[in-house]
């Protein structure tokens, strides 16, 4: 199996996709960070809608954007990479603008405004982990993935720091927030597609996964949908318990926001590579491991005596940390491995469909649950999750998926036993072609296994 032993930044932008590519992720999380955060206030004290019909207007649009997947997942299949990626930053400019145009009162073009939102910021994991898929190839894939993320974190923190800064001048400030941010936006897709990188679709089986039909991973998608919790405990889970139900200070459920981010952009891309000797699939199970442990870590300093309780969920909010590092470095690199070149695109669209589905949920989850106590919260929280990592962990010893039977009239060939059936990426074309082609290589079979 291969591992990734050193981090070489050059290397890993320009797996990542290059210095322009990487510039444009960055511009798009600055973007995001200004606004995403105070969407809500903007509806409210922008626009005077209700906190309801605001909540109900954003949560229709992430439901409605979901439906979008299946058409962007056919879209990658048919070899559009940096297209796509900028089509997901373009989308949000429309958002932005309907935003800006909005009249007070008006939930209408709020609602719109969401959903053109809701629509780039589900489209954008998919396209861009395929064309980070076409670019690298291997452990150097999930290295580079992991650098997306961290980079991505960071320009949230950076942008959501500014736009905080910047709210004491009321909703003047929120509106050039929004007007900042569909700048950013457009730049940022403008950047992405003069990348220019399209990817020949193939009908060959891509790197690290054998030959056949592309695998349904239905139990990986059930699992991840549990995982994707721990996205929502240091924004929804943790201020919940802290504030309501501890009274503690808010203090604390910052100051646990901002170590989450500072943790995800320090060690995402060195946690991935250590663990890179290990199968992306016993590091997705490890991951589901850490984050139960930490879910039992909360309940047991919930039951702390006042002035312990506090300081006790800050510390173990590290441990839940380290495995949202882990569950993120190695979900989205082990479904890029699983799926064939031909149909990689909507194998990360459905992938995407289960962690925006999980991230929606989430929080109607966690509020019922917190409401009947610390135990019913993080018991379940961890028994669902353990659930989950002892499923993944199972499926491993299946094996591989099967062969379809050959055509009447042509007698099966057998496969010598100790070859495995893998094909090269779909070639792309564009800025990167001799990057990804000179990377490509034949696996063994140990890296075949998953």
């Amino acid at each position: 199996m291969t591992t990734v032993t050193r981090i070489q930044p050059h290397a890993l932008v320009r797996a990542s996709g290059g210095p322009r590519y990487a510039v444009a992720l960055a511009v798009d999380a600055l973007g995001t960070g200004l606004l995403r955060p105070f969407l809500l206030l903007y509806g409210v004290t922008v626009l005077r809608l209700s906190p309801s019909a605001t909540g109900l207007a954003m949560t229709a649009g992430v439901v409605v954007a979901l439906v979008c997947m299946p058409a962007v997942g056919r879209w990658l299949d048919r070899g559009a990479r940096s297209t796509v990626v900028a089509a997901s930053m373009l989308v949000r400019v429309v958002g932005v603008a309907l935003l800006l145009a909005a009249p007070a009162g008006h939930v209408g073009l709020f609602t719109a405004a969401a959903l053109f939102l809701g629509i780039g910021n589900q489209a954008w994991p998919a396209a861009h982990a395929a064309l980070v898929a076409t670019v690298a190839h291997g452990r150097e894939r999930d290295a580079a993935l992991a650098g997306g993320r961290a980079l991505r974190n960071a320009g949230l923190g950076v942008g959501a720091l500014l736009a905080t800064a910047c709210l004491a001048a009321g909703t003047t400030a929120l509106q050039a927030l929004a007007a900042v941010t569909g700048l950013a936006y457009l730049a940022a897709a403008a950047l992405a597609w003069s990348v220019h990188l399209h990817a020949r679709p193939a009908a060959t089986p891509a790197e690290d996964t054998a030959g056949g039909p592309a695998p349904r991973m239905r139990l990986l998608l059930a699992a991840n949908v549990v995982y994707v919790f721990c996205l929502n405990i240091p924004e929804i889970a943790l201020p919940l318990v802290l504030v309501t139900q501890l009274h503690e200070s808010a203090v604390w459920s910052a100051a646990i926001f901002v170590a989450n981010t500072v943790l995800v952009v320090t060690l995402q891309v060195p946690v991935t590579v250590l663990l890179s000797r290990f199968s992306r699939r016993a590091v997705l199970a490890l991951a589901g491991v850490v984050l139960a442990a930490s879910y039992l870590g909360f309940l047991a300093a919930t039951s702390l005596e006042h002035g312990w309780r506090a300081p006790a969920v800050a510390t173990v909010s590290v441990l839940c940390t380290i495995g949202e590092i882990i569950y993120a470095g190695s979900a989205t690199a082990l479904v890029t491995a699983l799926a064939p070149a031909h149909a990689l695109g909507r194998a990360l669209a459905r992938f995407q469909l289960s962690t925006g589905f999980g991230l929606a949920v989430s929080p109607a989850a966690i509020t019922a649950l917190a409401a009947r106590g610390s135990a019913a919260l993080w018991g379940s929280l961890a028994a669902a999750t353990l659930l989950s990592a002892s499923a993944l962990a199972t499926e491993k010893d299946r094996g591989s998926t099967p062969l379809p039977p050959p055509a009447a009239g042509h007698p099966a060939t057998p496969t010598p036993p100790t070859t495995a059936r893998t094909a090269g990426p779909p070639h792309p074309t564009g800025e990167f072609s001799s990057c990804a082609t000179s990377s490509s290589r034949r696996p063994s079979p140990r890296e075949v296994r998953q």
